[in-house]
């Protein structure tokens, strides 16, 4: 559904041979108003996938008015002048093609997917909307308030979302992603349309968007329709972009969270860690060592924790580098029964010491082994390698650096691995957290529930 907030997928199999060193073979062009077009052929099958980044997500909303971009997203399905009401929806469903979009904290994206014959009708109404976008009085009030019901059902209502958001906003204290993309309950019914219409004119924009067209389309024909719908859109002034401060990097912090309707307890770890925009070299080992720590169940943590030592019934591990600031390094799990947060939380730490310590140069080729197999699926799929493209893009890696990071991977040593774990793990800054089952409260009233926060 568009109304989902979307987490950057991380490139995780990005693997290739010496014979193959350009990942997607894509080409790329500029349109005179600042619009990057970015061309990545298949042609497999007659279809498209046709996609418009942003480069404005929840980082980029003024304090205080949180969830605006997350609230325009949604807004951006109410219709123009030229295409009023959900228009733009029916006429894309009438001529069998999928629509949504997604926002995340740097980026928020329009996409479909479409017959090729269709793709020019798609464009049209892309474009359409990114300069006409016509904002009415009970569409904005509805919009806010679905925004508001979707807020609380999967963040306020729902402990493990809660949880999650509460992590992240104890790790990066007062930087920009501290911010939930939702906003908070407060915030979204703060917003005014004519909030909506400031971020509008100031964020979406041709000098402030991607055009991704992935598939049965050629790079001429991509340049003369691109230039067609989207070359006449003007050039707006941008926003200032926010500051992206560094954080103290001893920074540590633990918190515990009691909630009703937990049944079981939830242990998370998380770290900001190097992404593309703050060391574009590191961010190949540790695509390798989430791999390797844990992204599956042949992987160390869920092998030593799961299988071997039954501590947990779940651990997993990813990284998100797809930053305008620092990426992200988690560490997400569920103890067995009859052990506690505090001592899985332990065994994490005994478990990823062992798990480097084992670390071989034929552990990192098997990784390598298992990548370079997800990369053909990757390369067969329009839909997944526009997400790939698009989203590096709007994060600011240029298109043959998208290309070449596949070898990068390639050329990733064990050595540059542990390296890296243990500058994450030492030196970066971090916050763990657990949630529990809220206690019932003893007869004098002295178990009182809720967050407690505090440094570890």
């Amino acid at each position: 559904m568009r109304r989902l907030i979307f987490h950057i997928v991380c490139f995780s199999v990005l693997l290739v041979s010496a014979a193959q060193a350009r990942l997607f073979n894509g080409e790329e062009f500029y349109l005179p108003n600042g619009m990057q077009v970015i061309v990545v052929p298949n042609h497999k099958a007659p279809i498209v996938k046709h996609m418009v980044w942003y480069k404005s997500g929840s980082v980029d909303e003024a304090p205080g008015k949180g969830g605006s971009a997350h609230l325009l997203e949604h807004l951006m399905f109410r219709g123009t002048a030229k295409v009023p009401g959900d228009g733009l929806n029916k006429i894309l469903e009438q001529n069998g093609a999928e629509s949504n979009a997604f926002t995340s904290t740097d980026m928020t994206a329009y996409h479909q997917m479409t017959d090729i014959s269709r793709l020019e009708l798609a464009m049209a109404l892309e474009a359409d909307r990114m300069q006409n976008l016509k904002l009415r009085d009970k569409d904005f009030a509805l919009e806010r308030d679905i925004v508001y019901q979707e807020r609380k059902e999967r963040v306020d209502n729902n402990p493990a979302g809660y949880f999650n958001e509460t992590l992240r906003r104890v790790l990066w204290q007062n930087h920009p992603y501290a911010r939930p993309v939702t906003g908070t309950p407060e915030e979204i019914m703060s917003l005014t349309k004519e909030d909506m219409e400031a971020f509008y004119k100031s964020h979406y924009a041709p000098n402030n968007a991607v055009l991704v067209l992935s598939g049965d389309i050629d790079a001429a024909t991509a340049r003369q329709l691109a230039e067609k719908y989207y070359g006449p859109l003007k050039k707006r002034p941008l926003a200032p972009r926010p500051e992206m401060p560094r954080l103290e990097p001893s920074f540590k912090a633990f918190f515990t969270m009691e909630q009703p309707k937990v049944n079981s307890i939830r242990v998370g770890k998380i770290f900001a860690a190097p992404s593309y925009n703050i060391d574009p070299q590191d961010i190949y080992n540790l695509t390798v060592l989430s791999a390797y720590m844990g992204e599956g169940e042949t992987s160390k943590l869920y092998k030593k924790l799961v299988l071997r030592d039954e501590k947990a019934l779940d651990v997993s591990t990813a990284y998100d580098s797809g930053a305008r600031g620092y990426g992200t390094f988690s560490i997400s799990a569920v103890p067995a029964p009859g052990i506690s947060g505090e001592e899985l939380l332990e065994a994490i730490d005994d478990a990823w010491a062992e798990a480097i310590r084992e670390l071989t140069p034929a552990e990192v080729d098997k990784i390598k082994t298992k990548m370079r197999a997800g990369l053909v699926y990757l390369r067969d799929n329009p839909e997944h390698a526009a997400y790939i493209a698009g989203s590096l893009a709007a994060i600011g890696m240029p298109l043959n650096e998208i290309e070449k990071q596949a070898d990068e991977i390639d050329e990733v040593k064990a050595s540059g691995v542990k390296k890296s774990a243990e500058k994450l793990w030492k030196h970066a800054p971090q916050a763990s957290g657990i949630l529990k089952p809220q206690k019932e409260l003893t007869p004098s009233g002295t178990d009182q529930p809720g967050k407690k926060e505090g440094r570890r």
